[in-house]
């Protein structure tokens, strides 16, 4: 099947095990944006607990454009700030060092469009984690797709049920803290599963 997804900041790592399972991932792009959600907006293991980092948007969170045709607010200084986060948060994990100077470019170079961003990090993402699928994008807006082809989850996961989703259990770097921390942003996994995240998440199936 294919999976339908919207453009997710660094996604929760439900979605990579779903894709683990379907043919390839498509993007939809003509939604209208909506608040309250991953598309801007991923979450990681900090030393108290979960902590959220939120990319500022050019006229806001209330704009109704088509997701990809929001501009990052890059007046502020989110890149500087999300990676100093990351770097405290994950500094001591075993991994950290492995994946440092490749994910540390997207936080230097600027990026116009969210959309944009989500999606090269993504393909980031999969390149590390050495899941062979082929991404694409929507070239119109569908509400509803045919449940046989499709596993339609746009909108599905979102900030305040993202926990209630499957995902596999590893050791976190806080976790003798927090205790352990479902479905964080698919950095955790990396970070601390390193080559061995998607054996990982094969053992959920």
């Amino acid at each position: 099947m294919k999976l339908l997804v919207e453009s997710q900041y660094l996604a929760p790592v439900t979605l990579y095990l779903t894709l683990e399972e379907n043919s390839n991932i498509v993007f939809e792009q003509f939604e209208a944006y909506q608040k309250r959600s991953f598309r801007n907006r991923c979450i990681i293991a900090g030393a108290n607990g979960p902590v959220s980092l939120s990319i500022p948007l050019h006229e806001g969170r209330e704009q109704k454009k088509f997701i990809r045709d929001i501009r990052i607010a890059n007046q502020y200084n989110w890149q500087d700030q999300h990676w100093k986060t990351i770097v405290s948060s994950y500094n001591r994990s075993p991994w950290f060092e492995y994946y440092k100077m490749s994910l540390e470019k997207f936080y230097v170079r600027r990026f116009e469009f969210l959309f944009d961003f989500n999606v090269e990090l993504f393909e980031w993402t999969i390149k590390q984690l050495e899941i062979d699928k082929v991404s694409a994008f929507t070239d119109r807006f569908v509400k509803q797709y045919d449940d046989q082809e499709w596993l339609d989850l746009r909108n599905k996961m979102l900030p305040n049920n993202y926990q209630t989703f499957r995902t596999p259990y590893y050791s976190q770097v806080f976790i003798e803290r927090s205790g352990f921390l479902p479905n964080l942003s698919i950095l955790d996994l990396l970070f601390c599963g390193g080559k061995n995240s998607l054996r990982l998440l094969k053992s959920v199936f």
